[in-house]
């Protein structure tokens, strides 16, 4: 189980960086052969890009059929979506051979970039999660102490 921080935490990422959502949905249940494949090749991409740092993601998160990942740039994700060498492209090949635009089994994706400090987050009583696993985990304390702080407003002036 993972170790759960009793205390507000908030991430400290510099730089630009994008959001990255990805998921399936499963519209024709009774043809698993379009879609268990589907469910079969995300672990394999999402060990290549844990392991391959050089690749630009950052870490993710996944739930039962949406993953949120967290890549260093815009740049990174779509060169590791178009390497024929990753386990992203045959994947995504094969998808669109065996399933296409039939209806039997939904794939969408939303990309979000996000630029240096523009983003605020907090975790209280959580594990590590999200973009402060993906980055660096700091306590909240100071200017930080709100949502406005965390942006990098004036709390004078918001």
């Amino acid at each position: 189980m993972a170790t759960i921080i009793n205390k507000r935490m908030t991430a400290d990422l510099e730089g630009d960086f994008v959001v990255f959502l990805i998921g399936m949905r499963v519209n024709k249940w009774w043809k698993i052969h379009k879609w268990l494949p589907v469910v079969l090749a995300m672990p394999k991409m999402l060990k290549e890009i844990s392991i391959h740092k050089e690749l630009g993601c950052l870490g993710f998160q996944q739930g039962f059929t949406t993953i949120i990942q967290y890549w260093r740039s815009f740049e990174h994700l779509e060169a590791y979506a178009r390497n024929n060498n990753k386990e992203h492209f045959p994947e995504w090949v094969k998808f669109n051979k065996r399933v296409g635009s039939n209806g039997d089994v939904g794939i969408w994706h939303e990309t979000f970039k996000v630029t240096d400090g523009n983003y605020e987050c907090i975790y209280n009583n959580m594990p590590l999660f999200g973009l402060a696993k993906a980055s660096k985990a700091v306590a909240i304390s100071g200017k930080k102490d709100s949502a406005n702080g965390r942006m990098g407003k004036d709390e004078t002036t918001s």
